[in-house]
């Protein structure tokens, strides 16, 4: 059989186990294995094996993967996200829509310290779910703002998924979070746009709370600074060069850790607690990426990958048609898979043909930066789309009596804020490249 048929053939076979809903990672390594075996035989594949996952699991930035998990873990124990919600509200919780934007706010700041999207809407949604309902918004508001804001944990950089693209893509995951902190800020104002005009809108669904003393503001405020001083030092230091973003994740799970036991919001069980979930989620993720591996051997050895990217190339289509179709296949996929299974199984396919296409006259370092922050920008859209939409199930879980009806309206504003966004990156790479090219001279 040609390989090529065979190649198209395992990628609709990964689909439909996924579809059944086989777990991502066992899915790919099923696909993987059986058009590996078609190809070239079992000898072959087990000589791969031998070797591959020790090749793979000991790549240096993946060491990044549990750090940043880690320190987002204790963070979430560790109080911080109540402080960054209540400082943050203290300001702006006296204007109509205030305690929303602020809620995204906060999911922003704690993003900065986290890496994870389901993590910050659990966090955040545990932290301000309850005090928007004390100042009655409305259930659409409450719960679209947070899960809405909770997929900026993936956005605002450190972001486990653009560290996972990089390492797909042979990119430097120093610059692709630099690439990501502009669009991801411009995410967190687009968001606090929608509030503003959503409240204006249908009045009732946000009320002013009642405003707070300069002296209490102040208070609140003094308990936040050492987030933004782990934030400072983390990101800081990785883009000034003087650390390694494996190194700053060490030194920010360091400095969050000794944080959250000075302020007495730690405890060892909690520790423990954190331990272990950030050894689960670690293992899911590298089960993924074994997955993936073997998936992406036997398409190199199909040599689909190539064959599709050439096809497309030489079809006569305009790179915005093709960019804009790879685009809603994202979106289509947001509404069945999640983000970082999106990344896994598609850049494979997707990247040859990004890269073989001129789009803007970007060099190819450029374009696969550009490109992996616009990826990271439609997968975020799956995590609050129906049917899946997995911070929406979150933060709905969460709110009693709240039917998903309810949290789907609620997310409209913030689909269309992120439709805007995304049309305005593809125009507009500079949104992306500006500050790469800033700090790297």
């Amino acid at each position: 059989m040609d390989p090529m048929i065979i190649g198209l053939g395992m990628g609709a076979f990964t689909i439909l186990l996924l579809v059944f809903r086989i777990h991502i990672g066992i899915a790919m390594l099923m696909a993987g294995v059986t058009g590996y075996v078609m190809i070239a035989g079992w000898y072959p594949l087990l000589s791969y094996l031998k070797g591959m996952p020790f090749a793979r699991f000991s790549v240096y930035d993946l060491s990044v993967v549990p750090l940043f998990l880690l320190m987002g873990n204790i963070a979430s124990r560790g109080g911080l996200s109540k402080r960054l919600f209540q400082s943050a509200n203290a300001f702006l919780g006296h204007y109509r829509g205030g305690a929303a934007i602020s809620a995204v706010g906060a999911c922003a700041g704690f993003g900065a310290i986290c890496g994870s999207s389901l993590a910050t809407a659990a966090t955040m949604g545990q932290v301000a779910l309850p005090e928007l309902k004390r100042a009655n918004y409305s259930d659409a508001l409450a719960t679209g703002a947070l899960a809405a804001g909770g997929t900026l944990g993936i956005l605002i950089p450190p972001s486990v998924v653009l560290v996972i693209y990089a390492v797909l893509t042979e990119q430097n995951v120093s610059a692709m979070f630099m690439a990501s902190l502009i669009p991801g800020i411009i995410a967190m104002l687009g968001y606090m746009l929608a509030i503003a005009i959503y409240v204006r809108i249908v009045p009732n669904s946000g009320p002013a709370m009642p405003r707070m003393s300069w002296s209490d503001r102040i208070t609140l405020l003094k308990g936040v600074w050492p987030v933004i001083a782990v934030f400072v030092l983390v990101i800081g230091g990785i883009y000034g060069g003087l650390f390694t973003p494996t190194e700053a994740a060490a030194i920010g799970t360091v400095a969050v850790g000794i944080l959250a036991f000075v302020t007495k919001e730690m405890t060892w069980s909690g520790l423990m607690n954190a331990l272990y979930d950030t050894a689960a989620s670690t293992a899911m993720i590298f089960l993924i990426l074994l997955g993936a591996d073997v998936l992406n051997a036997f398409f190199a050895l199909s040599q689909m990958p190539i064959s599709l990217a050439e096809w497309v190339i030489n079809s006569g289509l305009s790179p915005l048609t093709v960019l804009f179709a790879m685009i809603i296949i994202y979106i289509v996929l947001g509404c069945v898979m999640d983000s970082l299974s999106m990344i896994l199984l598609t850049i494979p396919v997707f990247f040859p043909i990004i890269m073989g296409m001129d789009f803007w006259g970007l060099d190819p370092t450029d374009k696969a930066i550009w490109f992996g922050v616009l990826a990271l920008m439609v997968v975020e859209i799956g995590l609050i789309t129906p049917p899946v939409g997995m911070n929406i199930f979150i933060i709905n879980s969460m709110a009693k009596n709240v039917s998903m009806k309810e949290t789907y309206k609620g997310v409209l504003p913030f689909l269309c804020s992120d439709l805007i966004r995304i049309v305005a990156l593809v125009f507009m790479p500079s949104m992306a490249l500006w500050l790469v090219h800033v700090l790297n001279g």
